[in-house]
């Protein structure tokens, strides 16, 4: 049996661990990402899809797979899907700030919208595990905006009764981004002493990588649970 992992988000500072992560991990035979841009990296085990996460529901995977196969490399994925004969893991590090998106509204449409738009299109492609990287303190009751789109992404995925769905947790991210982030690189100055001095775990600053290793762990370890919260704490220790 295939086993398949997809991702969406994949440009971002946890995406790119994962992907790099992913293509050197055995346990998968093919990686997809999904992203609006194709990203600047080859790989026998990567296939890229541009999509458009308004539009996801009618995306044509198979159309776009068919027509990059020019060797007839994929159609044994194609098939593997179409047959139900597939493992499938979806991977979500999709997220943006207020900022970046211009509004409240769109922040809510990425961080949320396309964020369960993709997890049911993972789910109708037969997926049946789910890890999506949230925010520590996300609680749908939170008066901080960013916390509370983060725990009602969080509620909506448990509805959707993945096989197993991780929901991972992690305090403020060090790696570098693409972007710029000031009210983040001031965080880092003042919450880096605890890295250091190894105190307050919960919420010490925790690197990209570390973060995409706890997903790709758990993603591979037989579950007895179906919805597990993963801490940012439990992350450090990767």
């Amino acid at each position: 049996m295939k086993k398949i992992a997809i991702l969406s988000g994949t440009s971002g500072l946890i995406g790119m661990q994962l992907l790099h992560q992913l293509l050197k991990n055995v346990s998968y035979d093919v990686i997809i990402s999904l992203g609006r841009r194709t990203l600047a990296l080859k790989h026998e085990k990567l296939i890229q899809l541009k999509v458009d996460f308004d539009d996801l529901r009618n995306l044509d995977w198979e159309e776009q797979l068919r027509t990059a196969d020019l060797g007839g490399i994929y159609f044994p994925i194609v098939q593997a899907i179409k047959e139900s004969k597939a493992e499938i893991h979806i991977y979500s590090s999709m997220g943006t700030t207020i900022k970046a998106a211009g509004s409240k509204e769109n922040f809510y449409k990425v961080d949320h919208d396309f964020v369960i738009e993709f997890a049911k299109w993972g789910k109708e492609l037969g997926a049946n595990k789910m890890l999506y990287v949230s925010a520590l303190g996300a609680d749908p009751q939170s008066s901080v905006y960013y916390n509370k789109v983060k725990g009602e992404t969080e509620e909506d995925l448990k509805a959707l009764s993945f096989g197993y769905l991780g929901l991972f947790q992690p305090s403020l991210l060090l790696g570098s981004r693409s972007e710029f982030r000031l009210g983040e690189e001031v965080a880092k100055i003042f919450m880096k002493p605890l890295k250091w001095l190894r105190i307050l775990k919960k919420y010490q600053p925790i690197h990209d990588y570390d973060v995409a290793k706890a997903m790709i762990f758990h993603a591979n370890e037989p579950k007895q649970v179906k919805v597990e919260v993963i801490p940012s704490k439990e992350m450090q220790d990767f």
